[in-house]
């Protein structure tokens, strides 16, 4: 039985030695001519022109847990798309009721002002 095992754990220990041997090898023959421009924080190609360290507001971050939250519901529409043949009417019923919960929270954060950037 564990016998079954070996050729992963064979594959486990071959990827973590390839992975050293990489960045050992890298480190090995790679330049090592470090300068003041090499050294430059750049972004995207561009150099920063403003402290990475800064705040964000409360209001980025709302935002962007609601559209994780909202966006991750399609998740669920595809597998009920999928399976809509079998489930018929009780899996009709079982989504609107999911969607109308989900539309109830969506206005229930656009009433409180989630949304607003002012």
């Amino acid at each position: 039985m564990a016998l079954d095992y070996l050729p992963i754990l064979v594959l486990i220990i071959f990827a973590f030695l390839f992975a050293v041997f990489i960045l050992v090898l890298t480190w090995v023959l790679g330049p090592k001519n470090p300068n003041k421009a090499k050294d430059e924080p750049i972004e995207s190609g561009m150099v920063q022109f403003t402290s990475p360290r800064q705040r964000f507001s409360v209001q980025y971050y709302m935002v962007a847990m609601m559209f994780i939250l909202f966006d991750v519901e399609v998740l669920f529409l595809y597998p009920w798309a999928v399976s809509m043949g079998k489930l018929k009417l009780f899996g009709l019923a079982e989504m609107a009721v999911f969607l109308m919960i989900l539309l109830v929270g969506y206005f229930f954060v656009w009433k409180k002002g989630a949304f607003e950037w002012d």
